[in-house]
């Protein structure tokens, strides 16, 4: 990423919109450009598949259900180039390989820290576990707030997206898809419904 081509852009982009960069904005041109390259578009650094298949672990036939929910999620909508944030929620069936919860975390962070719709990267993380680990299915389902929805257009600000991708044995109706949404939708210990749960 060309940083100072970038601040350069922002320092235009504001003086586009009769706003010159000084005063309180006098710095906006570089925090931008550094929020973009360092944490907005963090996501392009490594590849989900690669990054998540170098920590797979070979497991003794294990094939029960795995699910990882609440996993913070902040990508920027292509559209309009805002924010929009939320959690995402991710079931596997492993296939003789699992990987680290935190390998689960960081390929969905790779997924998403990028300029994708919404339904695309839910697809992208469910293709990516079962194209890395070879698991037999998986399921992504993202529920974001889109501040395009929030603070533009409509402007819904209670508004929330969810999106449920499926990949492997998890694509067709079938009892793997099943069993994965009776898990996703489970109730939490201690009779509390889970905040995943629909």
């Amino acid at each position: 990423m060309d940083r100072a081509r970038a601040a350069r852009a922002i320092e235009e982009f504001l003086r586009a919109l009769g706003r010159a960069p000084e005063g309180p904005l006098a710095s906006t041109p570089s925090l931008v450009a550094d929020a973009w390259c360092d944490e907005l578009l963090a996501g392009y650094a490594d590849d989900p598949v690669r990054a998540l298949a170098a920590g797979a672990i070979p497991t003794a036939a294990t094939t029960e259900l795995v699910a990882l929910r609440g996993l913070d999620v902040a990508m920027m909508c292509p559209h309009h180039l805002l924010p929009a944030h939320g959690s995402a929620d991710v079931v596997y069936r492993p296939r003789g390989t699992v990987v680290g919860f935190g390998g689960i975390a960081r390929a969905v962070f790779l997924a998403t820290r990028r300029l994708v719709l919404q339904e695309d990267a839910g697809a992208d993380i469910a293709r990516t576990i079962v194209e890395a680990l070879e698991a037999a299915g998986a399921l992504c389902r993202l529920r974001l707030t889109h501040t395009c929805l929030s603070t533009r257009g409509a402007c819904h600000p209670r508004a929330t997206v969810d999106t449920l991708a499926f990949a492997g044995s998890f694509a067709t109706p079938g009892p793997d898809r099943d069993a994965a949404l009776a898990l996703l939708c489970a109730v939490a210990p201690q009779g509390t419904p889970s905040e995943a749960a629909p």
